[in-house]
């Protein structure tokens, strides 16, 4: 085998490798242990890959309003779960049920939400797997 064929199949073999480093574990960003709940208005929507991403200000007991990222599943695995990119809001009010960020930071992966106004309940689709219910 050639010098070439073998720097060719390497690179290869190293970008075949790529995306699994890319994609992250759930374990080892989230604590599944330390379940949160939080109830707040959507600001942002971000429905693209790999992960579908939605913001909420939070306010705590102290009044302090925090902006929150949650992550759920692939806009694929959402859409096969009856979700579409309007099924929530900007100005909705929601209230999730999550695993929150192993780093502290306000970043957590959304498990199950309920849309305050009507007690729809929607599934997240999260790498955690929970299902939607309704």
């Amino acid at each position: 085998m050639t010098t070439k064929l073998r720097l060719v199949l390497a690179l290869l073999a190293v970008g075949a490798c790529a995306p699994l480093v890319a994609h992250h574990s759930f374990a080892a960003e989230y604590d599944n242990k330390t379940p949160m709940k939080v109830t707040g208005a959507v600001t942002k929507i971000d429905w693209s890959n790999p992960h579908v991403y939605f913001y909420i200000d939070v306010e705590d007991a102290a009044g302090k309003v925090t902006n929150w990222a949650m992550e759920m599943g692939a806009p694929g695995a959402l859409k096969g779960r009856g979700w579409t990119r309007t099924t929530l809001k900007i100005g909705d009010v929601i209230i999730v049920e999550a695993s929150p960020a192993k780093d502290g930071s306000k970043h957590a992966n959304a498990r199950n939400i309920v849309v305050a106004a009507t007690g729809e309940k929607l599934g997240a689709a999260s790498s955690e797997g929970d299902a939607k219910s309704k």
